[in-house]
This record gives structure tokens, C-alpha cells and sequence, in this order.
């Protein structure tokens, strides 16, 4: 800076008097509040060059510090931005080592949010959301033991195809309620898929034979894919119908009638009892629709207490063992 008087001292400092032929070098800008000004402006000989110095001394700072980072085996597990450096010291760590055991616990323990991300895409479809998360779970120690950092992929991008097709896989394997074998579990999809790839081509349900066409395979196995359908469990009851709000499934639906449960044995036992004695028929209508006693049926009929308890002992014996029979 001049003045009238001529240079004086900044901040401690005598500038340098500009060489012959060039302009003296314009003023900085003054210092922002609270930084001291020394700090906050290069000294003007130095110009780019100082800038340079101080961009490499940053530069060489990061570098100290993702080194010690790197050396360091107490990683911190929530720490995402070192996940690569901890990948990296996991595949040069000797299998079975304890050290190697508790850098994966800590890549896994990292990743879970993934995991539980991913799960609670399929939530709503029949099985429990913490099974899922542990399904998923297994994916996401097979994408640790397996990822290498080298190739430049972020982890989620890698683990996440690996996490989606465990929870997949335990649908397709869980979601029956017969075991049928994996075979026809298969076919079952691939009839899905042809299925809706022809309901579009056509405009109509397919037949049986394009779909034996379709498939390259006989119509008699894609009866038998068809057929196994319907072993593919449904979802819970306890579902809502729709959405969180709606009513569960199970709370639409009628309640069983009781009374229903004697029509099929009424429907069989008629036909027999059109076959039996005139009196037998009596005493048993008596007895079973007539709500009456031994005693009442026997003063009914005019015969001993005794003989009615006999009679239908063997009335109900011989209708037994025609119904056994007849099924």
C-alpha cells in the first residue's frame, strides 16, 4: 500500500518495490472479519505459486489422512466413504483370520440399511417383514464375501441384484403351499409369462396347444403346469385388502354355518332310512327329530323301555355300517 509519504510497513512486512518497465502489483482485497489478514491473502511475490503451494498441501493432507484410514483396522462401520478402503484390507486379510471375521461383521453391520430398504419393497405379500430382512440378509454377506473393490462399482450397485434375487428365490421356493417339485415351479412361470405374452398378441386367452407351441412343450404338460397353480399359496388372510387402511380379507368373508355340516349326512342317511322297518323308522324318527325319550317311546309305541334301547342300538348299527360301506 502507498501514500503520500511513500511505502510503508504492512503488517510487519516491507513489499518489494516494483521492478523496471512494470506496474506495481494492484492491492488485495482485505481480509473477511475475524481472519487475520496474513492468513487470508497470499504474499504478492509469490502470486499462483502460492496458491499451488497450498492446493498441495491440501492435497497431500487428504492423502495423509485416507492412509490413515487405510492402516487403521478399527474401522468405523457407519463410516460409508471408507467402505472401499475396508473392502479393499478385507481381500488382503488371510481367510479365517478373527481380524478378517470382524472387518465383514462390520461391512455387513454397514449395509443393513440396504437390506431393510430392499425388504420393504416386497412387504404386503404373505410373509413377515423380518423374514424378509433376513433373507435379504444372507445376499448381503454373499455380496460382501464376493464384491471387488478393483472393478470400480459402488457396493449397492453390485449387492443390491444379489439382496432383490434372494427375496425372490424365497418367494418362489416358500410361496406353495404344497411342496411340488422345482420343476413344475418353473413351468409355472414360464406358463405365466406366455401366457400374457399371447393374451396380448391374440387379444384373447390362449389355448392349451399355442401354448404347448409357445413353450416347445406337449399340451399334457401344460395341463400339468396349469394343474400345480394351484398349489401356489394365496396371501394372508390378515392382509389388508388393498391398502393399510382397508379391511383384512378374512374380515369380508361369511361365517361357516353350522347347520351346513349335517346336510351331508342327512343327504346319505335318507335313502337308508327309507329302507328300514316301519317301526324301526319310527323309533329312530322319534328319538333323533322328535327329541323324545326312551320312555316316551316306548309308552309312544307300546312297548317296553328295554326293547326301544335294543332296537335302536341295532338300527343305528346296521346304518353305520352301510354308510361305511357305501364310501
Amino acid at each position: 500500500m502507498r501514500n503520500g509519504d511513500g511505502p510503508v510497513r504492512d503488517e510487519g512486512r516491507i513489499p518489494r518495490e516494483p521492478r523496471e518497465g512494470h506496474e506495481a502489483p494492484s492491492e488485495p482485497a482485505p481480509a473477511p472479519a475475524g481472519i487475520p489478514e496474513q492468513q487470508a491473502r497470499p504474499h504478492p511475490e509469490d502470486g499462483l505459486d502460492g496458491q499451488t503451494a497450498a492446493a498441495e498441501q491440501a492435497q497431500a493432507e487428504r492423502a495423509a489422512t485416507m492412509s490413515e484410514q487405510h492402516n487403521d483396522k478399527h474401522h468405523d462401520p457407519h463410516d460409508r466413504s471408507g467402505a472401499r478402503a475396508m473392502f479393499i484390507e478385507l481381500r488382503k486379510l488371510p481367510d479365517g483370520s478373527p481380524e478378517k471375521a470382524d472387518l465383514r461383521n462390520q461391512l455387513v453391520r454397514m449395509h443393513l440399511p440396504l437390506v431393510e430398504h430392499l425388504a420393504r419393497r416386497f412387504r404386503n405379500r404373505g410373509e413377515p417383514l423380518d423374514d424378509l430382512t433376513q433373507v435379504a440378509t444372507i445376499g448381503l454377506i454373499k455380496s460382501v464375501d464376493r464384491f471387488d473393490p478393483e472393478r470400480g462399482v459402488e457396493f449397492s450397485t453390485y449387492a443390491t441384484p444379489t439382496v432383490v434375487g434372494e427375496i425372490k428365490r424365497h418367494f418362489r421356493d416358500k410361496g406353495w403351499a404344497v411342496r411340488v417339485p422345482r420343476r413344475l415351479q418353473e413351468l409355472r412361470l414360464a406358463l405365466t409369462t406366455a401366457t400374457a405374452e399371447l393374451s396380448q398378441q391374440h387379444g384373447r386367452s390362449p389355448t392349451v396347444h399355442e401354448l404347448a407351441e409357445r413353450l416347445g412343450i406337449s399340451e399334457e404338460e401344460v395341463l400339468e403346469g396349469l394343474e400345480s397353480a394351484n398349489a401356489y399359496s394365496t396371501l394372508s388372510l390378515d392382509v389388508p385388502d388393498t391398502d393399510d387402511e382397508s379391511p383384512a380379507v378374512a374380515d369380508t368373508l361369511g361365517a361357516e354355518d353350522e347347520a351346513l355340516e349335517g346336510v351331508e349326512y342327512r343327504e346319505s342317511l335318507k335313502p337308508l332310512l327309507e329302507d328300514l322297518p316301519p317301526r324301526e323308522k319310527r323309533i329312530l324318527l322319534l328319538r333323533f327329530f322328535g327329541n323324545m325319550t326312551q320312555s316316551q317311546i316306548a309308552q309312544e309305541v307300546g312297548i317296553s323301555q328295554m326293547h326301544v334301547s335294543r332296537l335302536l342300538a341295532r338300527t343305528l348299527a346296521q346304518l353305520r355300517e352301510r354308510l361305511l360301506v357305501e364310501e
